[in-house]
């Protein structure tokens, strides 16, 4: 990433997604918590240590070295089982590299399962540490934390739990239809967020969008990438009050998942005038980094279960179910798209004035993206291309105008020629035939019904 994860540029939800992808975060919240606990305990027994009250009858008790010899023990075996958790992870990320492929890491990185386990054994040990270098000669003798000693016992108790959660969650976390409906929920959460749109000011004020684009185009002043990249985030917000300031408008060319070449057309300003300014805070206001995201790039969720699913129909894995398994998924999101894929092209002022024109990916490439190198790959697998006219006879049916119908009607159409082509099988041809058949079915039932919005 080009800039401070933390800066406060940055949307909360950037922020959130930051954090979340990382394997440090929660271990030092927890390591954190282990030293205010600690901190707590030992006061606890300083206190009882100098009488000011009785130490219940619960709490281990013994002598300093018995005390030096439990806790040796215990972070001795702790620093072992973290060795072995790491061990596992890195066992867990090279398969999923393997099998899902490369992109699919940053989804076991960011699961909260393995931040907690890694984060619980080295709290533990770090806590058992801190109470074992506590013991020492006091005013009234040898000090023995009995209080702290016995919650390190607790928190090795726990730690076995713990572990034996880890384990049963990674074996769950690395099923193939695990990591698909887990892609599919993120990408269902990033289509809510996403799609929405944003509220704008009443009255609107000012030239419409396409006036605008075509002043931009034809007058404006270009905006060069300062980096390459992948786009990852842009903070709207802030580039409508970079633009109301300058009283100008801000032509965005590029959407977060687009790749960026450096001293290459990023954006437009109009007026030209303008553009100094936009152009030296420009930066504040957007992250290019090495990867993809779902913050603000529900294209690549898409993507994702699209390549599980090519992998999938390759001829080196050959794995017809996984493939079906997608399709669903994708059949699944895609009805949520026609329902709420909504995004906010154009963002306005406080008083109603365009001030960014954002560049945001259509219902029709979305629906292209989720089948095209799917129905490319699937040739002479008529399974697969059944599934996907299922997929599309279902999206169909949420359809709300000619538009969203026409787009899903071509890459039906595309399917059914593509079994004509490949499929040799008169009566596989035949099952291909009654699935293509039903998306018209839907189709002709919506238009009769003048089901349009």
């Amino acid at each position: 990433m080009y800039r401070g994860v933390l800066s406060s540029g940055l949307g909360s939800h950037w922020r959130q997604e930051v954090l979340r992808t990382s394997l440090w975060f929660v271990p030092a919240l927890e390591v954190v918590a282990a030293v205010v606990l600690f901190v707590g305990t030992i006061a606890a027994d300083q206190a009882a240590y100098h009488g000011d009250f009785a130490v219940p009858g619960w709490v281990i008790s013994g002598s300093a070295d018995a005390a030096r010899q439990i806790l040796t023990t215990i972070a001795a075996a702790i620093i072992t089982v973290v060795g072995v958790v790491f061990s596992i992870i890195l066992v867990t990320l090279t398969l999923a590299s393997t099998q899902f492929g490369p992109r699919m890491l940053r989804n076991f990185i960011r699961d909260r399962g393995t931040q907690l386990t890694l984060g619980t054994f080295v709290a533990t040990f770090v806590y058992a540490a801190l109470v074992l270098a506590s013991i020492g000669v006091g005013s009234h003798g040898e000090f023995v934390p009995h209080i702290s000693i016995t919650i390190t016992v607790g928190l090795m108790v726990a730690d076995l739990a713990v572990l034996i959660y880890f384990i049963h969650h990674t074996a769950v976390a690395i099923q193939l239809p695990q990591v698909i409906a887990s892609i599919a929920g993120d990408l269902a959460e990033a289509i809510r967020e996403q799609g929405s749109g944003n509220p704008e000011p009443h009255p609107k004020a000012g030239p419409t969008a396409v006036e605008l684009v075509a002043k931009t185009e034809a007058d404006g002043a270009v905006l060069l990438a300062p980096t390459s990249g992948y786009l990852q985030f842009i903070q709207h917000q802030k580039l409508v009050q970079l633009a109301t300031k300058a009283n100008a408008v801000i032509n965005l060319e590029h959407r977060p998942g687009h790749f960026l070449v450096r001293g290459h057309r990023f954006a437009t300003v109009w007026p030209p005038e303008a553009a100094p300014g936009i152009r030296k805070a420009l930066g504040g206001a957007h992250i290019v980094g090495p990867y993809r995201t779902l913050s603000q790039d529900v294209s690549f969720g898409i993507d994702q279960l699209v390549e599980i699913g090519l992998r999938a129909l390759s001829a080196a894995v050959n794995d017809t179910f996984t493939a079906l398994t997608c399709i669903d998924w994708l059949g699944e999101n895609l009805c949520k798209i026609v329902a709420q894929w909504h995004p906010a092209r154009v963002h306005r002022d406080e008083r109603g004035f365009i001030r960014v024109i954002a560049a945001e990916p259509s219902y029709d490439r979305l629906v292209q993206r989720s089948f095209e190198k799917l129905r490319q790959s699937s040739l002479g697998q008529p399974a697969v291309m059944i599934r996907m006219l299922d997929a599309l006879a279902r999206i169909m049916a949420e359809t709300t105008t000619d538009g969203q119908r026409r787009v899903l009607l071509e890459q039906a159409q595309m399917i059914n020629r593509a079994c004509e082509r490949s499929v040799p099988e008169a009566s596989d041809r035949a099952d291909v035939q009654r699935s293509y058949e039903a998306v018209l079915t839907v189709e002709s039932r919506l238009t009769a019904s003048g089901r349009n919005v």
